[in-house]
């Protein structure tokens, strides 16, 4: 039995759900996101919460059951609250600044790496060292966060590049004489 999946899913006030064959939408102050679900399970709604039930016991009904709970869950999180990731840049010389629609990340290249912020994701930089991304889709911040990241990972002997807040670098002892 799926713990994730037989807890309901609480639709906050100001969220509008609707429920249509297996494509389930939420409507917030934050925006309005959608997700089909797999045929194997079952979405019901009813006093401001959200159930889901596998329609069988196969395993792959039982598999489905608390994948499925978790997007509606974070669909509805992510209109109500949203998600946010934070990164932090170390680095003599290493920056950001937003520009219009383009992150600008100096990063000790030649030239400096130009990002294109895609649609339904925020990003700001407090300071020079720091770009906080904000957005209704968990997996959309994600996959920006990682594609920063991925521009400059951090390495293991000096801590320099973009790593996510309160991540531990493990650091290696250098060169011996």
């Amino acid at each position: 039995m799926s713990r994730v999946g037989s807890s309901p899913v609480a639709v906050p006030d100001g969220t509008d759900v609707q429920i249509t064959g297996q494509m389930v939408s939420a409507k917030g102050k934050l925006g309005q996101l959608s997700v089909e679900l797999s045929p194997d399970v079952e979405v019901t709604e009813g006093d401001g919460v959200i159930t889901v039930k596998p329609r069988s016991t196969s395993k792959r009904a039982r598999m489905a059951w608390g994948t499925s709970r978790a997007l509606v869950n974070n669909m509805v999180t992510g209109v109500t609250d949203g998600f946010t990731k934070t990164l932090e840049i170390t680095g003599v010389g290493y920056r950001a600044a937003v520009q219009g629609d383009n992150l600008n990340l100096q990063l000790g290249f030649s030239h400096d790496v130009n990002f294109p912020i895609p649609e339904g994701v925020t990003i700001k930089c407090e300071d020079q060292t720091t770009i906080v991304i904000t957005g209704a889709d968990k997996q959309m911040v994600g996959q920006v966060a990682a594609e920063i990241r991925s521009y400059r990972k951090p390495e293991p002997y000096k801590g320099k590049g973009i790593k996510y807040a309160g991540e531990q670098i493990i650091r290696k002892e250098g060169k011996k004489k």
